[in-house]
């Protein structure tokens, strides 16, 4: 079985590394596993294509600046990575994010129906089924379910400065995907899922695969010499690949108003210019691809905090839960549905009174948040191995 995945990154970033574990597993049966990507990270496994380069991403960032339509640039690096797919003939296309300024998905579609080719396609945000955003639930906005337009997510990701082209982009989107008709859709949460069933998706095979992690990585270490050995207060943390307002820091800052001495607020995945403009008592580093130092952070952490305000299901959640941490989260998307009531604590949004009271209560509970539950939660549902041999399955019989 050959099977093509393609997606924004590989083994990078939280969907980067779905794609490689993915590969790992089909490469372990004995399958032959390729990855598209546009930005690269760690070596892969897999053999890897690379779609266009960074003057094609520039570009198409630009144009979907000035005229709203992202997705629909970068046609000749789409038609030559078609070309490439051609040789390989895979029996089966798993599409992840194939929106990020490197895809032109009518010449990857029209491409698609021509050869009719078997589709897995993952949903890891809202993108596919709207006129502009891939999350919608910041604004309740309600125009996917019928036709996008006057999008007030327009100048938010894919921002666009001045044109408002989400009812174009939303008919031309519907019409490109629904004309497929061989594809089964994933979603990683359940709520992703019900809301695929409101979209013009509803007709197509809906399966809910959660993510996985790699349990033999993420695990707790219970004695840690090093840096964060000197850090003597309690941990309170918070991972993000990109930090802004969606992602809770504004809500991080407010908190840290409010919390006793004894805790210590630390944030990962920040940018230099926002560790400089932190408060001097919360500590920041910036993104790192060590996995070994988020482990360690993560198991230091009393408490991992997640306060998005837009996500699917966010791997952080059960990084941490891996690593023995209990996990606070807003009641944001699929990310509650990580924990349960003896592995962490749910929180409207906004409400930072009641994450702090959050905080102290699993502080104050050991017995109720221990490690151990944690890590049992992480164990029985979220083995990279379990997870991603759904997918093996999945492929298998839609081959059937």
């Amino acid at each position: 079985m050959k099977v093509l995945q393609i997606n924004v990154a590989v083994n990078k970033g939280s969907t980067g590394k779905i794609v490689e574990q993915i590969g790992e597993v089909l490469i372990n049966k004995g399958s032959k596993s390729y990855i598209a990507y546009s930005r690269t990270g760690l070596p892969s496994k897999s053999k890897t294509i690379k779609i266009g380069n960074r003057y094609d991403v520039y570009n198409h960032v630009l144009q979907s600046r000035l005229f709203d339509n992202h997705g629909f640039v970068s046609k000749n690096s789409t038609i030559d990575l078609v070309k490439k797919i051609d040789i390989i003939g895979p029996d089966i296309i798993h599409l992840h994010n194939i929106h990020g300024y490197y895809i032109h998905i009518k010449e990857l579609f029209n491409y698609l129906n021509k050869k009719n080719i078997p589709i897995v396609w993952t949903f890891h945000d809202c993108w596919p089924f709207t006129g502009h955003c891939s999350y919608f639930d910041r604004v309740d906005c309600e125009k996917w379910k019928t036709v996008c337009f006057s999008c007030p997510m327009k100048k938010y990701y894919p921002k666009s400065w001045f044109i408002d082209n989400s009812r174009n982009n939303f008919e031309n989107k519907k019409k490109l995907f629904t004309t497929h008709v061989n594809i089964t859709i994933v979603t990683p949460s359940l709520w992703l899922k019900e809301l695929v069933k409101q979209s013009y998706f509803n007709n197509f095979p809906i399966k809910v695969i959660h993510n996985g992690v790699d349990l033999n990585i993420f695990k707790p270490i219970p004695k840690i010499k090093d840096d964060y050995s000197k850090i003597s207060k309690k941990i309170v943390l918070g991972v993000a690949s990109i930090w802004d307002a969606r992602k809770g820091l504004d809500d991080f800052i407010k908190l840290n108003e409010l919390l006793d001495d004894e805790f210590q607020i630390v944030l990962v995945g920040l940018s230099k210019n926002q560790i400089h403009k932190l408060p001097s008592n919360i500590i920041g580093f910036e993104r790192t691809e060590n996995i070994n130092e988020l482990v360690k952070l993560y198991s230091k952490a009393i408490v991992y905090l997640n306060l998005t305000y837009s996500d699917n299901f966010p791997t952080t959640n059960i990084e941490a839960l891996a690593c023995g941490t209990p996990v606070i989260s807003y009641d944001t998307g699929g990310s509650p549905e990580a924990i349960n009531q003896d592995t962490g604590i749910v929180i409207k949004k906004s409400d930072i009174r009641g994450v702090v009271e959050a905080i102290h209560t699993i502080e104050r509970d050991e017995n109720r948040f221990g490690k151990k539950l944690c890590r049992e939660r992480a164990l029985e549902m979220f083995n990279k191995n379990d997870r991603f041999l759904e997918y093996y399955n999945l492929y298998l019989k839609i081959l059937k």
